[in-house]
């Protein structure tokens, strides 16, 4: 997973409230077995209508999605996030996630941060053609007119996602607590490297 620190730059003034999983990739798009790809299919609702945001060159390549309440809501696919990796948001601001949503996202290196509403409509106005900036050791968001805003995060998924350690990365940093272990059970339970053999 790739670490996240500090992501500034273009942000994408998206705002729109409720915006379910199936609206940030549709189910058709669930029939791959890569996360590679989905980006394509990305608000692909959205993109079919003329003037979307998602297209207009003024965002393009941006890193930050700034979205209304409730984003990620209806069903729990993993999907979604996965989509908005493919293409290039590491960040999403909104007034409030979807449990599920905020989970895979979390799990997939995707920085979910929290704002109230005034904030978010704030950073709508200002993203239209100002960059945002996201410092995620100090937990603000700052703008180029001196706008500071101060979010919360769990302090285990700020540890992950500053040190880039989904599950599988967190496992290996105990690799020699693990070696450890597994040497003194075979030590004391010898006869329990025979059943595992088998």
């Amino acid at each position: 997973m790739t670490p996240i620190k500090h992501v500034a730059g273009t942000a994408i003034p998206f705002g729109r409230k409720n915006v379910d999983t199936d609206v940030i990739i549709p189910a058709h798009w669930l029939k791959t077995i890569t996360r590679t790809g989905l980006g394509k299919g990305a608000f692909e609702s959205i993109r079919a209508e003329e003037g979307n945001i998602f297209d207009d060159p003024a965002y393009a390549g941006a890193q930050i999605l700034i979205a209304g309440d409730n984003f990620g809501c209806g069903s729990s696919r993993e999907h979604a996030a996965w989509a908005l990796l493919d293409m290039g948001i590491t960040c999403v601001i909104a007034p409030s996630f979807s449990d599920i949503f905020s989970g895979n996202a979390f799990k997939n290196g995707i920085l979910t941060v929290v704002l109230p509403q005034e904030a978010i409509d704030r950073l709508l106005e200002v993203a239209k053609d100002q960059p945002i900036d996201i410092d995620l050791e100090t937990q603000t968001v700052t703008t180029p007119f001196q706008d500071r805003f101060q979010f919360e995060i769990d302090p285990f998924r700020k540890h992950c996602l500053i040190n880039g350690l989904d599950e599988v990365g967190l496992t290996l940093a105990r690799d020699e607590a693990i070696r450890t272990h597994e040497a003194k059970i075979a030590a004391e339970l010898p006869f329990l490297a025979n059943v595992v053999a088998a």
